[in-house]
């Protein structure tokens, strides 16, 4: 079969600290009524595998296109442990998350989790909201473990008002938490480990209070990562386009793009590339199919596409996630 623009079917978790945002701001038809927190926009992990939903390939899943033609999909991009190597998903954190962090490279297979370096992408932000992220400068180990056994270590965080269009990096090693009423784009590595170091004293969604992870965290935390900052907002001109880079990275490479209406944009895939629509519309178009994506939507471009074309319907910013070589 050809290799055209993949629109996958999201896959969501119920997450006691998630909401119902993703109805209103992208028109998902959300399953129940619990809070929704991640959706699973690409992924190939046996938590979840993406399912085509357009297409001559609807139905296929992301692991049977890859067992059928990994070179198809990936181009010159490897597979990390034989599955595709990113984890793209979209965050609705109604509440503050719990303070946590992923265990660096170097000591995650001895704590029995795997590493998770990632990207936030704000695209929805309601006035006030902050993200908790890095250690306030100063701030000793000492101090911290002091502080987590008194129900105080949030004073301990680096706190960081967000607007959409923000973006921060989150190495592996990096203590953080999202904070209330914001909505993003999450870009990291295939991996599901997280280590909770305190947790608000509150309770899951069946009632108890969810496993904290201390020694863990304590290990994998960077204790001299001090106030890291923001993504710079650089734009750069490309033709009718402006293009920022937001991570360029051994694991991924991130970019994002926004135009006018009528402009267009188009490139080879020598690897596959995955699209997330922030606000506007555009459409894709490749190996002889058309797709239209809005605001929340996402693909995925084959490499055996060759070549996309991207036509701007309106206003519209988006952006562009590729894997990297696979070290980092």
């Amino acid at each position: 079969m050809n290799w055209y623009p993949i629109q996958f079917a999201p896959i969501y978790k119920e997450r006691v600290w998630g909401g119902r945002r993703l109805e209103k701001l992208y028109g998902r038809a959300l399953p129940g009524s619990a809070p929704i927190g991640e959706s699973w926009e690409v992924t190939d992990r046996a938590e979840g595998i993406s399912v085509v939903k357009n297409g001559a390939r609807a139905g296929q899943s992301l692991r049977e296109m890859l067992e059928e033609d990994a070179a198809g999909v990936m181009g010159d991009a490897p597979l990390r442990a034989g599955r595709f190597p990113l984890l793209v998903k979209t965050l609705d954190a109604r509440e503050v998350l719990s303070l946590q962090v992923h265990p660096p490279t170097d000591i995650a297979a001895s704590l029995g989790g795997e590493p998770k370096t990632e990207m936030w992408y704000f695209t929805g932000v309601k006035e006030g909201s902050e993200i908790l992220v890095g250690l306030r400068r100063g701030t000793t180990r000492e101090e911290f473990e002091r502080r987590l056994s008194e129900g105080s270590v949030a004073s301990c965080f680096h706190r960081v008002p967000v607007h959409a269009g923000d973006a921060m990096f989150l190495p592996s090693g990096r203590v953080h938490a999202l904070g209330a009423g914001v909505l993003l784009f999450e870009i990291q590595e295939s991996s599901d480990t997280t280590y909770r170091v305190f947790d608000w004293n509150r309770k899951g969604l069946d009632g108890k209070p969810r496993p904290l992870h201390v020694p863990e965290s304590l290990a994998s935390i960077h204790f001299a990562d001090f106030e890291p900052g923001l993504i710079p907002m650089v734009w750069r001109q490309d033709g009718a386009i402006e293009v920022r880079s937001l991570v360029d990275a051994a694991l991924f490479r991130v970019e994002a793009r926004r135009g006018k209406g009528g402009a267009g944009w188009e490139r080879p895939l020598p690897r596959c590339v995955v699209v997330g629509v922030a606000d506007g519309e555009l459409t894709l178009a490749g190996g002889g199919e058309t797709v239209r994506l809005r605001a929340g939507d996402f693909c995925l471009l084959p490499a055996g596409m060759g070549r996309v074309r991207a036509e701007l319907v309106g206003a519209t910013e988006w952006l562009t996630a590729e894997p990297g070589d696979g070290r980092g």
